[in-house]
Order: C-alpha cells, then sequence, then structure tokens
C-alpha cells in the first residue's frame, strides 16, 4: 500500500446543541457506547443572550451504538437522547460498578450527575440517571475524572474542578457517593483536574491562573506538592498515562502540549506548539505514545511522544490531523472497537486528496477566552447572535514541518476509531485512522524522508 497514514470520515451526526464533550466506554463488551454531551446557553428571540443573575444553560446527553453493517450503512445509531443542564465533560468509569459500565457527568448547575447503562426489554441499552451531588452554590462543574484509569476497582472516587476555583473529591461506597474533600486550588476557574493513575493519592489541577498544580491526598491540600507556571496561559487539559509511570500531558490556551515526568516537574520533558488553544488531550487506550489532542482553533491531532518520553528533547511530531470540522473543537475520544474492515483506499488509488496533513501553527483568531461559558459563548458572535468564521489558517513553512515518525518495516498497522465533536457548527464525527508501514521501502530512514514529502505535498492539496 502506498500511503502510511490516513484519517476518514465514517459519519457525521448533528447534535443540535453546541458539542463539546464525548467519550467511549471503556469497558469490555460496551466499546461500542459512545456517549456525547452539549451545551448551549439560552437566548432570547432577537438573538441576545438572556440576562440573569443565573444565566439559563440548557444541555443533552446522547448514546449511540456504534456497529460496522457494511459500506452503504452508517456505522452510527442513536440510542437515547436525555435533556440535562448544559454538560461540560463526560467520562465513563473505567470498571463496572454494579457490573455495569456507569458514566459521570459535570454540568453547568454544579451538579455532577451519574448515570448507569441498562438493559432493555427490545435487546437495546439505555442509561438511567442513578445518583448526584452537588458541588456548592453559583458554580459550574468544568471536569471530573476517575481514578480507575488503570482498571483499578478498588477505592473508586471521582475529582471534579469547578468555576470557583476548588477542586472536589467524592468517594463511592456501594451506590454513595461521599465528599472526601473540597479546597480552593486556583484563583480563578479551575478548569480541570485529574489522578494520577499510578498513584491516585496524587490529584493535578489546572486553572485560569495559568498555574498546574499537584496535590498530595495524604497530607492534605493546604499545601501543592507543587505549582508550576510553564504554560503562558490557563491550563484546560491533563491527562496521566495509563501505561507509562509518572508520565503526564498537559494542554493550554497558549496552544502547547507539554509532556511531564511526575517525578520532576520543575520542566516538561517536551514542548510541542499545535496551533489551537487545547481543551483535551486523551492517551490512546492501549498504545502508550499516542496522545490525540482537540485544539479548538487548529482541529484534531494525533501526535507521537515516544521519543520525549524517553528523554529526547525536541517537539513530539503529529502523525495525522483530522480537519474537517467547521468549528471550535472540544470533545475528542479514542475507541477500542476493534475495526476488522480493510482499511480504505489511499489518496493515489481512490484520486482523492489526502487529509492527513500537518498542524496549522499560526495565522487563526485568538480569542482571550475560549471556554464553555458566558464568555465563549458570545466571542465569536456579532450582534444578531451569529456565528463569525473565522480566516484561513496559512499553511506553515515546510522547512519547519517536523519529519513523521514511521513504525518499523516488520510492525502491525494500526487502526483506529475515534469520535470528535466541534461546538458552533455542533456536529459529532466518527473517523478512522490507519496508519502502517510503507511498502518498498529497504530503509526506516527512507521511509521518513518520504513522509515529510508526503507532509508537504498534503499541505499543498486542496
Amino acid at each position: 500500500m502506498a500511503w502510511k497514514s490516513r484519517t476518514r470520515s465514517l459519519q457525521v451526526f448533528d447534535t443540535e446543541l453546541s458539542a463539546d464533550t464525548v467519550e467511549w466506554c471503556p469497558v469490555p463488551q460496551w466499546h461500542h457506547i459512545l456517549a456525547c454531551g452539549t451545551y448551549q446557553l439560552q437566548k432570547s428571540q432577537d438573538g441576545a443572550v438572556e440576562e440573569s443573575v443565573t444565566p439559563s444553560r440548557i444541555g443533552r446527553l446522547y448514546l449511540f451504538r456504534f456497529q460496522q453493517q457494511g459500506a452503504l450503512c452508517p456505522p452510527l445509531n442513536e440510542l437515547q437522547r436525555i435533556d440535562t443542564p448544559a454538560i461540560l465533560d463526560v467520562k465513563w468509569c473505567h470498571v463496572p460498578v454494579s457490573g455495569r459500565p456507569l458514566l459521570g457527568m459535570a454540568t453547568a448547575t454544579g451538579e455532577l450527575q451519574f448515570h448507569s447503562m441498562q438493559d432493555k426489554l427490545d435487546g437495546r441499552c439505555s442509561l438511567d440517571k442513578v445518583s448526584s451531588t452537588e458541588l456548592g452554590p453559583e458554580r459550574l462543574a468544568l471536569s471530573l475524572d476517575w481514578s480507575t484509569g488503570r482498571g483499578e476497582s478498588s477505592a473508586i472516587r471521582v475529582v471534579s474542578s469547578d468555576s470557583k476555583g476548588c477542586v472536589n473529591v467524592l468517594g463511592l461506597t456501594e451506590t454513595t457517593w461521599t465528599a472526601l474533600s473540597q479546597w480552593k486550588a486556583h484563583d480563578f476557574e479551575a478548569w480541570i483536574a485529574a489522578f494520577s493513575y499510578w498513584d491516585t493519592q496524587i490529584i493535578y489541577s489546572g486553572g485560569d491562573d495559568c498555574k498546574l498544580k499537584g496535590w498530595d491526598l495524604r497530607i492534605g491540600p493546604s499545601c501543592p506538592t507543587f505549582s508550576s507556571k510553564s504554560h503562558s496561559m490557563g491550563v484546560c487539559s491533563i491527562h496521566s498515562n495509563p501505561h507509562r509511570e509518572h508520565i503526564l500531558a498537559t494542554g493550554s490556551y497558549d496552544e502547547h502540549v507539554l509532556l511531564w515526568d511526575g517525578r520532576n516537574m520543575r520542566r516538561p520533558l517536551s514542548e510541542s506548539a499545535v496551533g489551537g488553544g487545547v481543551w483535551r488531550l486523551k492517551w490512546h487506550p492501549t498504545h502508550e505514545h499516542l496522545l490525540l489532542a482537540a485544539c479548538m482553533h487548529n482541529d484534531f491531532h494525533i501526535l507521537h511522544c515516544q521519543e520525549a518520553i524517553e528523554g529526547s528533547d525536541g517537539p513530539c511530531p503529529i502523525l495525522a490531523s483530522y480537519v474537517l470540522h467547521n468549528s471550535l473543537a472540544y470533545g475528542a475520544d479514542w475507541s477500542q472497537v476493534c475495526l476488522d474492515s480493510p482499511p480504505p483506499a489511499s489518496p493515489q488509488e481512490s484520486g482523492e486528496p489526502s487529509q492527513a496533513q500537518p498542524a496549522q501553527v499560526g495565522g487563526h483568531l485568538r480569542i482571550q477566552y475560549e471556554s464553555p461559558t458566558a464568555s465563549f459563548d458570545t466571542s465569536l458572535e456579532d450582534e444578531m447572535g451569529r456565528y463569525i468564521p473565522e480566516p484561513p489558517s496559512p499553511q506553515p513553512d515546510p522547512c519547519s514541518v517536523v519529519a513523521t515518525p514511521t513504525p518499523a518495516l516488520d510492525s502491525p498497522s494500526i487502526s483506529c476509531l475515534l469520535a470528535s465533536c466541534s461546538f458552533y457548527d455542533h456536529m459529532l464525527h466518527v473517523w478512522r485512522w490507519d496508519w502502517c508501514p510503507k511498502e518498498g521501502a529497504t530503509k526506516v530512514a527512507g521511509v521518513q524522508d518520504q513522509a515529510t514529502g508526503d507532509s508537504a505535498a498534503a499541505a499543498a492539496s486542496p
């Protein structure tokens, strides 16, 4: 086959309300289940945002099943939709709870909701709300993470961050959630909080004060274990690598992805410019070096982090980019569904232009704060409430493009199923990424040289 890295759209779904979070179920037997959350600030009939002490924010939770049914059948089927308060984040517990998948949801009312998967008489499945807890008055729950990232089911806990700058930790006892701790972690919004999956007494948080902080629950939250300002703008994404101990990825409005070794938080292992504010980061569920980034103004990218993790300096190269969304790139996740169908034809075989492009690293419309809050909802609209499209980003200088890593010639191909969603165009995309060695190359170095040429050709294609 003549191509090395390729993305291909499988299906597009209109969520009607602005889509900002997606998550595939990580529990075996339910890998084909996808949840998507939406967020919408209510507006008056003339298009203006409703003015009140507490703006009205509505949302909807979608549940889908993915099923490969042949080329002519859409693979994604809607199972359920639930009207809710506006949703800022959804995360599945990595292990079953009472034998069923459990979905956590952070809402604009400051509430964490928990929904359990149930089987219906017609053979379908659906979510039933089983519990909820309030983080506090007059705040938005902005993120949540489970302590179960490595598949450990003992002492299940959830950490959440909120718009008051607080971090909240809850513990699950049978079916009851107990508040274990809450503390003021950041001066402004605490955009993100996440567990270290290797030591779940350690929590990381990031806020609009541009700080990344660490906390040890064993010594209490009176003082962070570290406080870093390596990011120059608000920190809004954190994900612990479930495969490599101590490895942490963080993203920020400053348009950079940083990789860290948790044993030395004085400076990051690597810094990668991705050309857009990094709202979400997701490590691949089985491949330890692959990192998915939702980059707000600059689409979705898959980064190869092996050399950075192993101590080499320099940014993480981008293996592939998914550029078919027309609005702010927010939610993204990998699926563990096995794609047993053959990969799509190569661009040379099909006559289609390649969709795998290097990151666009400049020229986008910069906005001071781009988050799912009231300020975000009005920042890209005119007086009539209409979306103002961004100007196209210029292509980067080909000399500045980082060479794409190539798998060894005897390595297996990788075929991945992904989902992503974007805000103002309220779209959910399901797509696949295929990565394989090139045939006919005699040396890995030669393949890398050819990959650089492919990237330049892709950048020049319409």
